[in-house]
């Protein structure tokens, strides 16, 4: 497994190359870099790695800027010491996303998560395989607007000025971009059913909420994500433990 390292900090990326010889015996350093200018230079003269890990802020700025300036064929574990990070850090090629100080456990896990993806590609399209057996099945839809009802008016609304749903006092709730909150009739699982999964996620019990209304995210204890959401939310928005794995694939578009 041929690695390429980029972090500006000696003691992190000597850290990062003792754990590597310990989690993966047969990885070899390609090279450690320092800053997104290094780093751009050695990516466009170079054959791409198998796999890259990457601080996010390098001594001359953030590391998102290399995916501006050049194109990156290889898969992503990002490392860094803060966690405010996280959503770019999975719109780009993200594996994982390990805080530091690095924990051995929490890099095993990254390298088994990378080891699976690696395998998970060199499997066929099942999805397209399916189209091209079944050119005409038909396609799934998905819910495109609700009738919201309150006293004797009726409104219409489109699910693209949703944010996200929520439960309180056992009454189920939605939100719009304009910060406008109406009742509707379906319930959270029901809610499930016919939203587009590829645009909203189920965090916990209270809330299914959408990509476009996760505002900052942090890291919180058992491995949970909290977030916080736009328009403001006065519920619990911590995605549960058994879902955290979940939502961090969602987040990549993984699922």
């Amino acid at each position: 497994m041929n690695i390429l390292i980029i972090e500006d900090e000696d003691p992190a990326a000597e850290r990062l190359e003792g754990l590597l010889s310990e989690a993966a015996a047969s990885a070899k350093i390609l090279a450690r870099l320092d800053s997104v200018a290094a780093a751009v230079n050695w990516l466009s003269a170079h054959p791409a790695p198998d796999l890259i890990f990457l601080d996010i802020q390098l001594a001359d700025g953030l590391s998102f800027e290399i995916f501006r300036q050049t194109e990156v064929n290889a898969p992503v574990i990002f490392t860094t010491a803060y966690d405010q990070y996280a959503l770019d850090a999975f719109r780009v090629n993200s594996i994982d996303y390990l805080l530091k100080p690095v924990k051995r456990e929490e890099l095993t896990r990254a390298l088994e998560k990378f080891n699976k993806t690696q395998a998970a590609v060199m499997l066929p399209d099942l999805n397209q395989l399916i189209r091209q057996l079944q050119p005409n099945a038909p396609v799934r839809e998905f819910k495109r607007r609700f009738l919201i009802r309150f006293g004797d008016k009726i409104k219409a609304i489109d699910v693209d000025q949703v944010m996200y749903f929520y439960t309180e006092d056992k009454i189920n709730y939605l939100r719009t971009r304009d910060n406008q909150t109406y009742p509707v009739d379906q319930n959270l699982d029901r809610l499930e059913e016919l939203l587009d999964p590829k645009r909203f996620f189920r965090i916990n019990r209270q809330f299914i909420v959408s990509i476009e209304s996760i505002d900052q995210m942090y890291a919180f204890s058992k491995s949970r994500v909290k977030i916080t959401l736009r328009p403001p939310s006065e519920g619990d928005t911590i995605v549960s433990t058994e879902r955290s794995p979940l939502f961090k694939e969602w987040l990549a578009g993984e699922s």
